[in-house]
């Protein structure tokens, strides 16, 4: 990891060029940092977790303008743009995963000419954008479907939260799982995203929320954030940590979240899972080659098991939505 100098040209078509405010540290970029992400490119600059305001803007854009406030999208959004036809995942109620950039970003360049719009100032080496976003810089260049225009007078060192961990917490509960007033919800991981669930479905009103970690030292948060109860796995060193929850809760959550990213937690998460209509989702991104197991039964018997990305979010519409909820 390197601090340097970067040149950054003009946005090309499409794009936009955004003057980093403030950026927040995800366990993702740390993950690809560790060389562990089969998609990590290097070199590249990090970060998607942030809020800035609009420096420039190519040719064609027109969904925001020099001065605005706004959070980059690494899950990008092609709706409600003038002169872009969405694209099917776009339009389609039950997903938020836009390819109208992804084989780009998923390669570090940009769509316009598929290139690099970074380059190292001291001796003009490539450098590959990272997620589509790379805010681990004072500026940065972002596809115009990746950058979400919020309201002016929100801070922008609390609205960078939103360019991941939180929006993926909150629509994990609202749009994924789909929690109702009185479930019962197990909270898998107390980092951002687990603490952004716990606090969505305190709002929503689920009748106790389960926060499970191995650090005793988040529990005080989490009860802040809305946890009514907390679980340290390691209190009960002779019992899967599934049967513990399974216990204490009559049979099983309505809900349970994984928000860590370790296959082994995913299926306790899974198996915690009320039968007959209980739902477990996976949140956390696993390591590379990394698989997930559970005996059929497990489903077979009513469990759902799915998965969300950042989610379920369209970014572009429902992150400046969740701005003025703030």
């Amino acid at each position: 990891l390197k601090i340097c100098a970067v040149f950054f040209p003009p946005p090309q078509k499409g794009e936009v060029r955004i003057k980093i405010t403030h950026t927040a540290l995800c366990h993702t970029d740390s993950y690809t940092l560790s060389g562990q992400d089969p998609e990590g490119l290097f070199p590249a600059i990090l970060g998607h977790e942030a809020a800035g305001i609009v420096e420039s803007v190519g040719e064609g854009v027109t969904s925001c303008k020099v001065g605005d406030s706004v959070i980059p999208c690494y899950q990008a959004c092609c709706l409600n743009i003038e002169n872009v036809q969405p694209c099917k995942f776009c339009v389609h109620p039950k997903t938020n995963l836009c390819q109208a950039v992804r084989q780009w970003t998923g390669c570090g360049i940009m769509k316009a000419d598929e290139k690099t719009r970074f380059r190292k100032a001291s001796d003009d080496t490539p450098i590959f954008h990272f997620m589509g976003t790379s805010t681990f810089s004072e500026y940065t260049v972002v596809h115009e479907v990746a950058v979400a225009v919020v309201n002016p007078k929100a801070p922008r060192e609390k609205t960078c939260l939103l360019g991941c961990g939180v929006s993926t917490g909150w629509g994990a509960v609202y749009n994924t799982a789909k929690v109702e007033k009185g479930n019962t919800v197990a909270v898998f991981g107390l980092g951002a995203v687990g603490l952004a669930v716990i606090e969505a479905s305190r709002e929503v009103g689920a009748s106790r929320i389960l926060a499970i970690d191995t650090n005793p030292e988040k529990f005080e948060v989490a009860k802040k954030f809305g946890a009514t109860e907390c679980v340290n796995p390691k209190d009960f060193a002779n019992e899967k940590i599934q049967d513990v929850i399974v216990k204490m809760t009559d049979g099983g959550v309505d809900f349970s979240f994984e928000c860590i990213g370790n296959v082994d937690v995913m299926r306790a998460a899974l198996e915690c899972a009320h039968k007959g209509w209980g739902e477990s989702v996976i949140i956390g991104v696993a390591a590379g080659g990394k698989e997930i197991a559970t005996r059929p039964f497990q489903l077979v018997t009513g469990r759902v098991w799915r998965g969300t990305a950042f989610g379920g979010d369209k970014s572009r519409v429902e992150g400046p939505k969740l701005v003025e909820k703030y």
